[in-house]
């Protein structure tokens, strides 16, 4: 049985490691993809380029490993198949392959790499199955399926299942699992957010779009002391007081007679005692921006955010990305977004490093990092806002004949 000890280590750990690298042949959009990450990565790119199928690579390895997400066949068929995810320009080799880097800093040796092939029978029942399976720690190879396993050689179907997402197998690099399973996407629809109640019973898992978001707060920190959360309720108001205007406190509570917790603001107004509004009246910007902190509040291993800017201010969505990396200092998480905004870019501290172009293409889309594309980095260099660059990489060919629509 594991012990309390190796689980807080193994979570303690989780804290500090980040993906250093990936790399993916035939995965959606992609034929193949090769680049380093940071802690904090922007994601830019056309419409429909493939940017929200990139993230969902780290919610697909989260899906496997979560203990109760069904592991691979689960996360599989939840995307339709292996024929819905493989890349429709692979041809030569239409297995999909995913490998990832995990490091404690950048620039570092990778402490974890984990990779997995995925391909599908061509003839018969058409079942999804593993060609291989690899980790390595610290550079060695640690496990190496099917080829140091007889029963993986001599039962097929034992390599429909990952060890990554059985307990039981997973112990020599268990760490990576925790580190998958804890990864969160988060884009807050603020509409169940506030009639959560007529969505009862069709809650989607891992809620993605905030149906339950209210009921993760209230149940933040469980076991510890109470004014643990009081503590993150009031960092969380403390940047909503900047960002909405005349608001002067939040608070949790709980319905009267349904128990259901309710986030309550009070605004300043010509009443003593203010005016007090619940979530069911708060606009769709101070929702999503509500989602947005929390999350980096709560720093588990890894967020996905897309398209953060969505219903915000403008002067709010060019202080998220100075938002986000204070919030990195005091906590190792690693962030990754999707964005369209280039105000959401204009922040001087942003690298060319940090932001990756995916540009579409006829053999699938490609994935750069900003620095590495000759024309750009000579821009930057040169002090040209990232914001300004890379957006201009990204406008669709010919997209000023809209206008003449008849």
């Amino acid at each position: 049985m594991e012990s309390e000890f190796t689980t807080y280590t193994c979570k303690r750990r989780v804290q500090s490691v980040f993906v250093s690298h990936l790399k993916l042949r035939n995965w959606r959009n992609f034929t193949e993809v090769d680049v380093p990450l940071r802690r904090r990565q922007f994601i830019v790119g056309p419409n429909a380029s493939g940017k929200s199928n990139l993230l969902d690579v780290f919610r697909f390895l989260r899906d496997i490993a979560n203990p109760k997400g069904g592991g691979l066949l689960r996360a599989l068929e939840k995307r339709g198949g292996v024929s819905k995810i493989r890349c429709l320009a692979a041809r030569q080799t239409p297995t999909i392959e995913i490998e990832i880097e995990l490091a404690e800093n950048e620039g570092e040796t990778p402490l974890w790499r984990y990779a997995i092939a995925i391909a599908q029978e061509s003839r018969g029942q058409h079942r999804s199955y593993l060609t291989f399976e690899k980790v390595w720690e610290k550079g060695n190879l640690i496990l190496d399926r099917p080829h140091s396993n007889r029963e993986d050689q001599s039962d097929k179907e034992r390599m429909q299942e990952t060890h990554l997402e059985h307990a039981s197998t997973n112990a020599a690099f268990r760490e990576i699992a925790h580190f998958f399973s804890s990864i969160t996407y988060l884009h807050l629809v603020p509409q169940l957010m506030r009639e959560r109640d007529s969505f009862q019973g069709r809650l989607l898992e891992n809620d993605p779009y905030g149906q339950e978001f209210l009921e993760k707060i209230a149940k933040a920190n469980i076991g510890k002391l109470n004014q643990d959360k009081e503590v993150q309720l009031k960092k969380l108001e403390q940047v909503l007081r900047i960002a909405v205007p005349y608001l002067q406190e939040l608070k949790l509570v709980r319905h009267e007679t349904r128990g259901t917790p309710h986030l309550e603001a009070r605004y300043k107004h010509w009443r003593g005692h203010g005016a007090r509004q619940r979530e069911d009246q708060f606009s769709d910007g101070t929702l999503r921006l509500l989602g947005i902190i929390w999350s980096l509040l709560e720093g588990k291993s890894l967020l996905l955010l897309e398209e953060p800017e969505l219903s915000l201010n403008v002067g709010v969505v060019a202080q998220l990305a100075p938002m986000i990396h204070t919030a990195q200092r005091k906590k190792k998480q690693q962030v990754l977004i999707s964005t369209h905004s280039d105000t959401l870019l204009s922040d001087s501290g942003i690298g060319g490093e940090e932001v990756l172009l995916v540009s579409p293409g006829k053999e699938g889309s490609t994935v750069k990092n900003a620095k590495d594309i000759q024309e750009i980095s000579s821009l930057l260099e040169q002090g040209f806002p990232v914001g300004e660059v890379l957006m201009s990489k990204t406008k669709p060919e010919g997209v000023e004949r809209m206008g003449l629509f008849e």
